[in-house]
């Protein structure tokens, strides 16, 4: 069973002639590059993705960036309390 598929991308000549210059200097494919990019570009969209549910989530519910901090230093410092107690 194969674990890739081939696929067909029209990119503009500059940008592929750079790419192949890059993949060389770094001894790896132009695939291999480009695969690095996809993988890039779409960790980078699920991470705006998961801002953008956070901002409005925090709106909702009248949350404010210094509100967030303060209570992850609470929350870490209880957790620390709750590690050091004796059991």
């Amino acid at each position: 069973m194969r674990t890739s598929k081939a696929v067909t991308v029209t990119v503009p000549p500059t940008l592929l002639e750079e790419a192949e210059q890059v993949a060389r200097e770094e001894g790896r494919t132009t695939s291999a590059l480009f695969r690095e990019a996809v993988g890039r570009y779409l960790r980078k969209r699920r991470w705006r993705e998961l801002c953008r549910y956070g901002s409005a989530r925090a709106r909702r519910l009248g949350i404010t960036e210094q509100d967030v901090e303060r209570l992850i230093h609470e929350y870490r410092r209880e957790r620390r309390a709750r590690e050091e107690k004796p059991r």
